[in-house]
């Protein structure tokens, strides 16, 4: 088949699908290319990136990067003193190396074997025991902490047990209670061992929590209340070690704590814990940009892009590349200030595009910008962002969902534009993960400003692709090195996402009112520059 009838038939396709767009809607999708979407994901994924790590000089270099882009396309700067950048205090925290954790006469690993839950410095020694699951129920004659536990270092899991039902646990707060009751029983310490159930296993917990850990460098918040001893996980291979003396070796404890019989017994071995930090401040910086709108009136009012730009940065000698997560989503946002930098009609309202940083320590970058907006907020119309990890390029995009849709009248939009575009929008599949409290666009949201996140996806059976993405998280590249760009990419679905996202961009652009919340969403009476806290989740 020749290039041109290649060319062609793509052509005639995006006529029949895009048969319900206007003219500029049609020009805003042609505009926006997956050359552009694959040269800027290729350039942020290079070694020379160095994970763009906040508080790290490859961040450094990647957002002066995106400012060179953004100036390339015509957008007017909207960071610090006429710059595209917005300089953000930090402070990291590493643990050093006197942090450690000794059972009878042998060290367990930092990093690989044990971890501790962020804290200040502090430290616990004593006899070594194992409590089970720490449940204490008279009504089943079960007491998993009926032995001495002053001064012990108290080896446990995490519940529930095999059996009990994950939500009654949770909805009980049984954990909380548990943790309450060995701290008052004056341990000294608390080691959390696996017993394979988790959904986050204390292999999971130690990769994470033995990385850098950043803050904003006003937050005094974070790690252990006083009074309240050290926390680890220890490793499947470092739980071996704490049962080496026991009269009852590992696989035979696991078996016996999901019984009703279960005994608390001692590991005849002692433990000792040092846990010791140090921190450093620093600096990183949101990257922001903006397009003016054509209309006297609506362009003091803005449609804000977003997408986070950080990844883990280098971590003990390895890059962290952050291809799918996030470098794409900013190479898809990016793809659309290119397209509207282009249009031959300009939009109504002004389009601001923020890359930001932080956002895998939790939503740093994000939550900086919407407490200190270089836009009025209460003059944001509404919020598209994109984060991902990867499922619009396992294929062509036939399923999109919009993270937040059911609570305003982006919604609506979303569904219009998706089934114009021969894509069918379906509610979160996830909903037990949260992930829409868990993007920059909830930073947004508790401003007031309604806000959609877009995920795209292949179409087909949903639990082909879900069972990718859960794969991918948990045994997969998921935060880990190996995020890098794919030989399989299928970069149309990217560039598909980037269509439905730019022409909901337009017509926010165009509309005679800004958005809304749904008045029956628990965020319904929010208004933009919201300062209060948001009302709990039914």
């Amino acid at each position: 088949m020749s290039a041109a009838l290649v060319l062609l038939l793509a052509v005639q396709t995006f006529a029949q699908t895009a048969a319900g767009l206007s003219g500029t809607e049609k020009e805003v999708a042609d505009r926006i290319t997956t050359a552009t979407i694959k040269e800027v994901t290729a350039a942020l994924t290079t070694a020379d990136m160095e994970g763009r790590g906040t508080m790290q000089p490859g961040g450094d270099k990647a957002a002066n990067w995106i400012a060179d882009r953004y100036k390339s396309l015509g957008l007017k700067p909207l960071g610090d003193k006429g710059s595209y950048l917005q300089k953000i205090d930090f402070k990291e925290t590493i643990s050093t190396p006197e942090t450690s954790f000794k059972v009878g006469e042998e060290s367990l690993a930092y990093g690989s074997e044990f971890v501790f839950m962020p804290s200040s410095a502090r430290e616990g020694a004593g006899e070594m025991v194992f409590v089970s699951y720490g449940i204490q129920a008279s009504s089943i004659k079960r007491d998993d902490l009926a032995i001495d536990l002053m001064g012990k270092v108290v080896v446990m899991l995490e519940g529930p047990p095999a059996g009990y039902p994950k939500k009654s646990w949770d909805d009980q707060k049984v954990s909380m209670s548990v943790l309450i009751n060995v701290v008052s029983k004056g341990a000294s310490a608390i080691v959390f061992i696996g017993h394979g159930r988790e959904e986050q296993p204390p292999e999971t917990m130690i990769n994470y929590m033995s990385r850098r850990q950043i803050a904003l460098a006003a937050d005094t918040g974070g790690g252990l209340p006083e009074g309240v001893p050290p926390i680890l996980f220890v490793s499947a291979k470092g739980a071996e070690k704490l049962f080496a003396k026991s009269a009852t070796p590992l696989k035979e404890a696991l078996a016996l704590a999901d019984t009703q019989g279960f005994k608390p017994f001692k590991l005849n071995q002692k433990g000792k814990v040092v846990s010791k930090y140090k921190s450093a401040k620093g600096t990183a910086s949101n990257v922001v940009g903006y397009l003016e709108g054509s209309d006297p009136k609506l362009k003091e009012e803005a449609v804000l892009f977003s997408a986070h730009y950080d990844a883990y940065g280098i971590e003990n000698g390895k890059i962290y590349h952050g291809a799918a997560d996030n470098a794409l989503g900013v190479g898809e946002m990016i793809a659309a200030a290119e397209a509207f930098s282009k249009l031959s009609v300009k939009p109504k309202r002004s389009m601001v595009f923020l890359a930001v940083t932080g956002e895998e320590y939790g939503l740093l970058g994000s939550k900086h910008w919407a407490k200190n907006p270089t836009w009025n907020i209460k003059k944001a119309a509404a919020n598209l962002n994109l984060d991902g990890i990867g499922s619009e390029v396992y294929g062509p995009v036939k399923t999109i969902v919009g993270f937040g849709a059911e609570h305003s009248t982006l919604g609506p939009m979303l569904n219009d534009v998706a089934k114009i575009m021969d894509v069918t929008v379906i509610p979160d599949p996830m909903p037990d993960e949260k992930i829409f409290l868990r993007s920059d666009h909830y930073s947004f949201v508790e401003r007031g400003v309604p806000a959609l996140m877009l995920l795209g996806a292949p179409g087909g059976d949903k639990e082909l692709w879900m069972k990718r993405i859960k794969d991918w998280e948990k045994t997969g590249d998921y935060h880990q090195p190996g995020d890098t760009i794919k030989p399989d990419w299928a970069w149309e679905g990217a560039e598909t996402v980037a269509d439905i996202m730019g022409i909901i961009g337009w017509r926010l652009s165009e509309l005679d009112t800004m958005p809304s919340w749904l008045p029956e969403s628990r965020f319904g009476k929010l208004e933009r520059g919201n300062t209060k806290e948001l009302p709990e989740e039914k």
